[in-house]
């Protein structure tokens, strides 16, 4: 009977994914899901930069403001999003608190709109948006942030344990 029950815990490790694995699949799906979040936003109104602006510097012609730029755009942001999943899980993996990835998520905000903004020719300066692009485009990187931040803590400590 104690047998049984080993062979049982052992077969339930070997079906369990890689951590490298789960965190790329944390970061795909936490980057497709909140830059879909952040398409509705944009098609909406809520903010006036859409998922898009990742195609800007490098394709040409205006189809990237379109439904297909967005879309294109979507789908790059989930596949940056894998590096940035493993950027926070060599850096802060261990630390098991919400508030981690909602800095990360700031930090983020801050290096796209203040460090990468004045490199990209299409987009505006910070401060010529209103508050509504500013205010929403934040919170979805605070809840991208968390959400990749709190994922792969979880995970971490799942695989520990």
């Amino acid at each position: 009977m104690a047998d049984q029950k080993y062979s049982n815990r052992d077969i339930k490790q070997q079906k369990q994914m890689n951590f490298p694995i789960k965190v790329a699949l944390i970061g795909f799906f936490g980057g497709l899901f909140w830059s879909l979040i952040g398409y509705f936003s944009y098609y909406f109104s809520f903010t006036k930069i859409g998922p898009a602006f990742v195609l800007m510097p490098w394709a040409l012609g205006e189809w990237k403001t379109g439904h297909l730029g967005q879309v294109l755009g979507v789908l790059v942001l989930a596949i940056l999003s894998i590096a940035v999943a493993f950027l926070y899980k060599f850096c802060f993996q261990k630390i098991n608190s919400m508030w981690v990835g909602v800095g990360v998520g700031i930090l983020l905000w801050i290096i796209v709109f203040y460090i990468i903004n004045p490199f990209v020719p299409q987009l505006k300066p910070v401060q010529s948006y209103d508050w509504h692009t500013l205010v929403t485009s934040l919170c979805l990187y605070v809840l991208y942030g968390l959400f990749i931040g709190y994922s792969i803590s979880y995970e971490y400590a799942e695989q520990k344990y």
